[in-house]
């Protein structure tokens, strides 16, 4: 972490903190154009995101340089605003990542970064700042702050109200998220209206089959859990794990093939899931939720446990995860000899391992 200074206010200047826009204290050694009020944010924002980006935030919080032309100013503008673009998603990847992975105070930071450029970039009445309160409002549902949660999805909704031109996307996103707040509250029959609203947009947006549809089903699919319905959880959990499976057998037999024509061309090719961070973490989240309560179940479900398996070893092997991907591999290899699946269903899982093994460069 970088050192962090006592900082001497200007007179007549009001600086900032960074996390939670107290009057600052602090600034970051590294960059000198971000703020604290202490140490403790300091500290929470570098873990976060800070780090990341520090010394890109310098040529974005110092005055432009003076240009010989207004083609020139034009030009440097437009860059302070690529750059503002690129901090948005990188920040609010960031944050998605740490929610799937349960991180809910290190999400906190990036997610207000995301929503502070959005404002710099859309203004303070977008559209484009929804998905950066939901993410506020969801870490605030996982840190138990549901108050605040609800003031984050109030905002949103707001917003969105306000739009002519909210996307069947955003529309998803935030029923979803209103969805997970009724879910804390315990309130399920306003929880399976707002997730019901989810799928629909999501499907509209996307299709019924999507990876990014398949978030609404699951979560569906936990209430029914939750409410011992486990016949309508079981059909949801089947359709979530299904989506996933086609994804990454799709995935898994374009890899397949690059590997056939690597050595024809004399080229070696990248492996690839075509998921940003925050979407692998998602479906490592949804599909060992799902492992586990099959697993947990008294109707084992053998063969809806393998898909999972077979899923599993994929998309960590595409991510160059191999010990997690042969640990999965032997997993589902064990099942399947001890629930007699048949040869045909040992030989696939035994030729997933064989190519996982074959590999001859170490996870990276």
């Amino acid at each position: 972490m970088n050192v962090i200074y006592p900082l001497a206010v200007p007179k007549g200047r009001r600086l900032c903190c960074e996390v939670c826009e107290a009057p600052a204290e602090r600034v970051c050694a590294a960059c000198t154009v971000t703020y604290y009020c202490g140490v403790v944010h300091q500290r929470a924002d570098w873990r976060s995101i800070h780090e990341k980006i520090c010394q890109l935030l310098i040529p974005l919080r110092t005055s432009m340089p003076f240009y010989n032309s207004e083609e020139e100013r034009q030009h440097g503008l437009q860059q302070l605003q690529q750059r503002q673009k690129h901090l948005i998603e990188f920040c609010y990847t960031v944050a998605q990542k740490y929610l799937f992975e349960g991180k809910h105070e290190e999400a906190v930071p990036a997610a207000l970064h995301s929503l502070r450029f959005r404002m710099n970039v859309h203004g303070l009445n977008s559209v484009e700042l929804v998905p950066a309160y939901l993410l506020l409002a969801e870490a605030s549902l996982g840190l138990g702050r549901i108050i605040q949660a609800e003031e984050y999805l109030l905002q949103a909704r707001w917003t969105v109200l306000k739009s002519t031109d909210c996307s069947n996307a955003t529309h998803s996103l935030l029923h979803r998220n209103l969805g997970l707040l009724y879910m804390a509250k315990k309130n399920y029959e306003e929880a399976r209206y707002h997730l019901a609203n989810d799928i629909y947009f999501a499907s509209c947006a996307f299709g019924t089959e999507d990876i990014r549809t398949s978030g609404g089903y699951f979560h569906l699919a936990n209430i029914f859990y939750i409410l011992n319905k486990m016949d309508l959880a079981d059909t949801l959990y089947t359709k979530v794990s299904d989506i996933w499976n086609k994804y990454m057998n799709e995935q898994y037999k374009l890899f397949l093939q690059n590997e056939a024509q690597q050595d024809l061309l004399g080229k070696r090719f990248e492996k690839d899931t075509s998921l940003d961070e925050a979407q692998e973490a998602e479906a490592i989240r949804i599909l060992t939720s799902i492992l586990n309560i099959r697993e947990s179940t008294s109707d084992e479900a053998p063969e809806k446990i393998i898909i999972l398996l077979k899923t599993l070893v994929m998309l960590y092997h595409l991510m160059m995860n191999y010990s997690k991907a042969k640990e999965y591999g032997i997993r589902a290899l064990d099942l399947a000899k001890e629930k007699l699946l048949g040869v045909s269903e040992e030989n696939t899982i035994q030729e997933l391992i064989r190519v996982i093994s074959a590999e001859d460069y170490p996870m990276i």
